[in-house]
């Protein structure tokens, strides 16, 4: 991802133009247009946008993204930010250079999928390009999956403070040394590694953490731990799992292709592609993956590759139903993990907690790295969670005692909104989990969860820097 330039991060209210009334688009609208700003969305089909209108407090324009006229009627002129998340990436990328020559827009974000255009990062420069921040949604998902084959058991896993602290979710079994205790004696257990539960949620409702906060069954526990103790933590919540081996991706497209040859070399990977010419292509890239031209939906075919003895089987083809029912024929005939590719969040739900282990958002995922860019105050790391009801998010903190509402201040002096907890704190290269007592000092990397995003302003605030807050 390309540094971001030129955004004034304090505003109050800030602009921001919407290219692509698509499945992004619209998340990322309804995700922006209740957290005071002002929001415009472009789209050629009169359809969505008066969909979205009837839905959302939001400006819409008819048109093609990158005209300078259109853009010019969506308030080009003094916009603090465009997204341009069209289906096309061309279209993207000239709606970019049109929006800075013209207008000058100070924050141009792209979505740009197309590997023949990644592959030269000297393209988006200010000199070429001018993209400030350039989103591969395929290479997200890429990186969420890879994290998830890498901890056997967890249901989420999301980095921040470059890796060093990971947020996992997990779901706490019968068995689990943890399970059935007060949470206080989680660090007991750990010998020396220490974490934090940062959100339970029981039955689908979210559970403020305390001391005395026991775990359940079926909870779904978020914690917050330093990279190298997360399989430790894990242990302590469910049974251990053996590490996966044998994979097999349903989709020779950019997603299965990066996720073989991320793999290859180190588990044995095979993938399922419907188009014969692609299936050619895909096998000609890898050197230690076995490519097989068919059905992933196929009973036959799945039972001749001994899916009962397969780890992981990951649909990734464009197509929801058949990652859908393919994942859930897997699961049936034994695959001990199955994953699924969705696109439609309606979709998401339906599976959750069903058959398919692990429903993947592309949305989500790439919702987490806009909201990154538009968050006030020093925000430099946002991820999206419970299909956008609850946010963790990574806080600078600046100033000090006087300028600031958090640095000279103990965690339990900070007026947090409700439902936000602190779990950890990086200073430099040290993982500090947070305690009732600990100090935030300036500069510090923050990590934050919220059960409810819409507090998200009251945190923001938080970490804003004024003349004086006493």
């Amino acid at each position: 991802m390309l540094p971001i330039r030129g955004i004034n991060r304090n505003l109050n209210n800030v602009k921001i133009i919407i290219l692509g009334a698509g499945q992004v688009g619209t998340t990322v609208a309804q995700n922006l247009s209740n957290e005071a700003n002002d929001i415009t969305v472009v789209d050629q089909e009169p359809g969505l946008l008066r969909d979205l209108q009837d839905r959302l407090d939001i400006r819409t324009v008819q048109g093609q993204a990158s005209h300078p006229g259109v853009l010019q009627r969506a308030g080009a002129d003094d916009a603090d930010m465009i997204i341009a998340v069209t289906n096309s990436d061309e279209t993207n990328m000239v709606a970019c250079q049109t929006a800075w020559t013209l207008f000058h827009t100070p924050t141009k974000i792209a979505r740009v999928r197309a590997p023949e255009y990644l592959a030269h990062p000297a393209l988006f420069s200010q000199g070429a390009l001018p993209i400030d921040v350039l989103i591969s949604p395929e290479q997200l998902v890429t990186d969420y999956i890879l994290r998830l084959i890498e901890h056997p058991g967890a249901l989420q896993v999301l980095d921040f403070a470059g890796g060093r602290v990971r947020l996992v979710a997990v779901r706490a079994y019968y068995g689990g040394p943890l399970v059935g205790h007060e949470l206080r004696t989680l660090n007991e257990h750990l010998s020396g590694a220490e974490a934090r539960v940062a959100a339970i949620y029981r039955k689908g409702r979210a559970i403020q953490p305390a001391g005395n906060t026991v775990i359940e069954p079926d909870d779904e526990v978020f914690f917050l731990a330093a990279s190298n103790n997360i399989p430790a933590v894990m242990a302590e919540l469910r049974k251990a799992e053996k590490p996966f081996r044998r994979l097999i991706f349903a989709g020779g497209g950019n997603i299965g292709r990066r996720l073989a040859s991320s793999l290859e070399n180190d588990y044995r990977v095979k993938i399922i592609e419907h188009n014969e010419a692609q299936a050619r292509r895909v096998s000609e890239d890898l050197h230690h993956t076995i490519v097989l031209q068919g059905d992933a939906a196929d009973e036959d075919l799945l039972l001749e590759e001994n899916i009962e003895d397969t780890d992981v089987f990951c649909a990734v083809t464009n197509d929801d139903e058949a990652n859908i029912l393919s994942a859930m024929l897997a699961k049936r005939l034994g695959a001990r993990k199955v994953m699924a590719l969705i696109n439609r969040a309606a979709y998401v739900d339906l599976v959750h907690s069903g058959t398919v282990d692990i429903a993947i958002s592309p949305q989500q995922a790439t919702i987490g790295t806009l909201l990154t860019h538009v968050r006030r105050g020093d925000v430099v790391m946002v991820h999206s969670l419970r299909r956008g009801a609850a946010e963790a998010i990574e806080a600078v903190a600046h100033g000090d005692r006087t300028s600031s509402r958090v640095v000279g201040r103990a965690v339990e002096d900070i007026k947090l909104p409700e439902g936000t907890s602190i779990g950890a704190i990086v200073r430099g290269d040290e993982v500090i989990i947070a305690h009732h007592d600990t100090m935030i000092e300036s500069e510090d990397h923050v990590i934050l969860f919220l059960t409810d995003k819409r507090r998200i302003s009251d945190v923001e605030r938080l970490f804003q820097v004024g003349i004086t807050f006493l």
